[in-house]
């Protein structure tokens, strides 16, 4: 084990600090040592919907009933018991819903891979209830789309047509539809890669092959392999800035797992995420106090994992909510920036590159026959700048 350089973290709220110290106490002992000034000085209104933004209450609400201190108003603790039951029951529908989802899928010979939800609460937490979820996110081969739409459609399942697309774009400029059951109130979002482009990922087929079956159900109910499952996490929670500190305690829920770190190490590298596994270690290491692991130490001494691990604390320091729109101008901003700096130099050049295939906006722009659109490659930036100069009028 090894420590990372110290990150700064002196602006974040007196709340999250508390969060921070409850959540990562590992026993009573741990507890009584937090600060009274924390207790003293938190606004415990603050304090709970600072638990329900990060999406860690059930398992703060677990936290703290195995080790009680009486710092913390019953109050409190009531509220945090109700959402913990709250949440027991939706996961549970969840798990039901997965399983009927997965059944279906297997009759019409459709593999699926179950990306987060109730088979990484079991995985990573051993508990059902300790880990919150809003939908069912599950990977599926992108010929076996359509078919995986019209089954959803079938079950009472409303397709959210979000996705404006030109030239085929939508299959990698974006990477998932969304569906919802208004009597159910489930959401599924169907995967045909983790993130949209840029982005280096395994394909479908290695994924499987190194595919292991949750113990949640009596039937087989697939998802990531051990160390695809960590390149999925910290992909995943860099790209939102790790604005949830749910996606963290996975993290660290991960690290106390068996692992084989050379195929990890060589996984990361291949697809350009070896600095961002190392800003998931400096975080966890700054936020929850725990130690770098050995096998992986070199990954949170780079100094570019160091450097965006601190950029991520502009999300924590400001409580951004990434989901709800209008976000900030300001956090827009450094968000595209962060996106940005988090890409490899390989990604970089393909995201730069794309910005000469066409868009949605272009076919919006100037609306032309199908048979036509080829052209939007050369009228693009014609396009593009006659948006600008309108803008700029308006």
């Amino acid at each position: 084990m090894s420590s990372t350089s110290p990150l700064q973290l002196q602006g974040l709220p007196i709340e999250m600090r508390l969060l921070l110290a409850l959540i990562g106490a590992e026993n009573k002992s741990d507890s009584t040592e937090i600060p009274d000034a924390l207790f003293d000085e938190t606004d415990w209104n603050t304090f709970v919907d600072l638990a329900k933004h990060h999406r860690v209450d059930p398992y703060l609400y677990h936290r703290i009933k195995n080790s009680p201190d009486p710092r913390i108003p019953a109050s409190v603790v009531k509220y945090l018991q109700a959402e913990y039951r709250r949440n027991t029951f939706l996961m549970l529908q969840l798990s039901g819903e997965m399983q009927v989802i997965d059944n279906h899928l297997s009759e019409r010979g459709i593999r699926a891979l179950f990306l987060k939800g109730p088979v990484l609460a079991v995985d990573l937490y051993d508990d059902l209830s300790l880990r919150t979820s809003c939908d069912l996110d599950l990977l599926i081969p992108l010929q076996n789309l359509p078919q995986a739409e019209e089954l959803l459609t079938s079950l009472g399942y409303v397709k959210d047509e979000y996705i404006h697309t030109v030239l085929n774009d939508w299959k990698w400029r974006h990477h998932h539809t969304a569906f919802y059951h208004p009597v159910k109130n489930v959401k599924v979002e169907l995967h045909w890669r983790f993130h949209p482009s840029p982005s280096g990922e395994p394909d479908f087929e290695d994924l499987w092959n190194r595919r292991r079956i949750s113990t949640i159900s009596s039937q087989p109910i697939h998802y990531l392999g051990r160390e695809d499952l960590f390149l999925f996490l910290v992909s995943h929670g860099a790209r939102h800035g790790w604005s949830r500190l749910r996606w963290l305690l996975d993290i660290r829920l991960w690290l106390q797992q068996p692992r084989d770190a050379d195929s990890l190490i060589a996984l990361l590298r291949k697809h350009g995420y070896y600095h961002v596994g190392g800003q998931a270690l400096v975080l966890v290491s700054n936020v929850f106090g725990d130690p770098v692991p050995g096998d992986l130490a070199h990954m949170a001494d780079l100094q570019r994992a160091k450097r965006l691990a601190q950029d991520a604390v502009f999300y924590m320091e400001r409580v951004v909510n990434l989901h709800t729109n209008p976000v900030p101008e300001d956090v827009d901003r450094f968000h595209k920036r962060h996106l940005y700096a988090l890409m490899a130099f390989r990604h970089k050049f393909t995201f730069v590159i794309s910005f000469l295939f066409p868009y949605p906006e272009d076919a919006e722009t100037l609306p032309l026959p199908k048979a036509l659109h080829a052209l939007y490659f050369p009228l693009r930036p014609f396009l593009w700048a006659w948006r600008k100069m309108a803008g700029v009028r308006q």
